[in-house]
């Protein structure tokens, strides 16, 4: 069975080459597409070569997009906490640092998984200073990285910045302004419907003609929401799909998949699951739903 991961082109080569490694037939077909905020200029958009420039709006909203960035990086120093919510956010906010600028040894870095937690070693953040989940986490979540690491600090009065991408869920936010943190947002990225290429658009032809042969792994629910935008025409009830949540599970089976296999975050998981195969007819509810 061909594995589809859903995951946005930055990261789904990763994620593909390891599944490999364990002997999955895993091909990447993006659903998410990420799009830097600050471009190579910040204080103004550029037009390509023999296009045409954008109009006011866009520099002025990337000239706004490129000064929060810079404050948000003078202002590290006096945050208790700076929560990623993804690898994204980690590669567009530090693209965004200040020439020989250096993450502040009192500042935690906070990860919802080890995807994140690499991309923050990578640009720099000591180890000391990242906050994740753990290897014992079920859930990859901001909900699991409270409960098991930052629930227990003290955090009247605490600054806290969120880098993510344009909107995003408040969960994390609200919960640290009841234990009397004062929290702040910063955009890094934006999220997009991906542009796909010819053989991309094959594999989608693909999964679609022959469902039985293909598994889909969702690991967001904004890219079981872009699915039927991408692909209108398609009908998902013969599908399979893996989902490390279970929002994203309810997002999956809300688009039409006939049988969603919730199961924990990895590719030893992902191996678990495709090798017990498909669930008998009749069997009434998905693989893996104990971990809900």
């Amino acid at each position: 069975m061909r594995l589809i991961v859903t995951r946005p082109r930055e990261q789904a080569g990763a994620a593909v080459a390891a599944l490999r490694s364990r002997g999955v037939d895993a091909v990447s077909l993006p659903l998410i597409g990420i799009e830097a905020i600050v471009g190579p200029t910040s204080e103004a958009a550029v037009a390509p070569e023999g296009g045409v420039a954008p109009g006011p709006g866009a520099g002025h909203e990337e000239a706004r997009a490129a000064q929060s960035l810079r404050q948000a990086w003078q202002r590290l120093p006096s945050c208790r906490l700076v929560m990623f919510v993804s690898a994204n956010a980690v590669m567009h906010f530090f693209a965004a640092a200040p020439p020989g600028a250096a993450w502040p040894v009192g500042t935690l870095a906070g990860s919802t998984g080890p995807g994140t937690t690499a991309a923050l070693l990578q640009a720099g953040v000591p180890p000391a200073c990242v906050r994740e989940p753990g290897a014992e986490a079920v859930r990859l979540d901001t909900e699991t990285l409270w409960q098991l690491r930052l629930s227990r600090l003290d955090w009247r009065g605490a600054q806290v910045l969120v880098v993510r991408g344009e909107g995003g869920r408040d969960w994390l936010a609200d919960t640290l302004r009841g234990a009397g943190a004062a929290v702040d947002f910063v955009a890094a990225y934006r999220r997009v419907l991906p542009r796909w290429s010819a053989e991309e658009a094959a594999r989608l032809a693909v999964a679609e003609a022959h469902p039985l042969a293909h598994a889909w792994h969702f690991a967001s629910s904004e890219a079981a929401h872009n699915l039927p935008r991408l692909a209108p025409g398609g009908g998902w009830r013969a599908s399979r799909a893996l989902a490390t949540h279970p929002r994203i599970a309810q997002a999956v089976r809300e688009i039409g998949f006939g049988q969603v296999d919730l199961i924990a975050p990895g590719e030893t998981s992902v191996v678990e699951a495709l090798s017990r195969g498909r669930a008998r007819p009749g069997d009434g509810k998905p693989q893996g739903s104990t971990l809900a």
